[in-house]
């Protein structure tokens, strides 16, 4: 698990692209402080394992599930990337529980500044907007952040100047894409509340006024 909050930007050094999978080479400083071999890094909010270090270098591999979710196909040499390491118990949780599981990938449709900050308004799909709630948490290329506004067809957040600093988000360009990650906690309250044999198109919705009232919540 994740906190999003990213500790520094890192550079692909290389990439070995395969059929379907790949595996890249990123130089960073922080985040291999106390890392080993088989630990987790998180790489634009990717949860990945780290199978090499080097000084100031680690490598991990891409499979191709995580290609066809993320923007890390789309990485090049030189490219920076957002890093930070999983989570330690016990420590502080400044921004909001991340799995580095990717729900699928956004769109940059506008960056507008005001005063300090930058509003960035993303498109994302209806698969991932149903999970987007205003004033709620989603991470953006790894970044944990609140939701401004929501709109039918995506949303949008405000940066302050110390994640604009921090991250590469504000280094991103219109129609650039993003990854996505909504909070975990509204995904397993949908599936508690449709649990069951039914599909999404005949689904019923077990928990209903009814069913409060007879129990006594309402």
């Amino acid at each position: 698990m994740f906190t999003g909050i990213i500790e520094e930007t890192g550079t692909i050094r290389q990439i070995q692209r395969g059929v379907k999978s790949s595996s890249i080479a990123i130089n960073a400083d922080k985040v291999l402080d106390g890392t080993q071999v088989g630990e987790s890094i998180a790489v634009n909010g990717v949860c990945l394992t780290v199978t090499g270090l080097e000084s100031g270098v680690f490598t991990a591999d891409v499979m191709a599930e995580t290609l066809r979710r993320s923007n890390l196909g789309e990485l090049n040499p030189g490219s920076p990337v957002n890093l930070e390491r999983a989570m330690c118990l016990g420590g502080r949780l400044g921004g909001h529980l991340v799995s580095g599981h990717i729900d699928g990938t956004g769109t940059i449709t506008n960056l507008v500044r005001e005063d300090n900050a930058v509003w960035v308004s993303i498109r994302a799909e209806e698969n991932i907007l149903r999970y987007v709630i205003e004033k709620g948490s989603i991470a953006i290329d790894g970044i944990s952040l609140t939701v401004a506004g929501t709109e039918p067809t995506g949303f949008k957040v405000s940066v302050i100047p110390h994640t604009g600093k921090e991250t590469i988000l504000l280094k991103k360009k219109i129609n650039d894409t993003v990854n996505l990650e909504c909070d975990v906690i509204g995904k397993y309250v949908e599936k508690l509340l449709y649990a069951g044999p039914q599909n999404k198109e005949t689904k019923k919705q077990r928990i209903t006024e009814n069913f409060l009232q007879e129990n006594g919540f309402v």
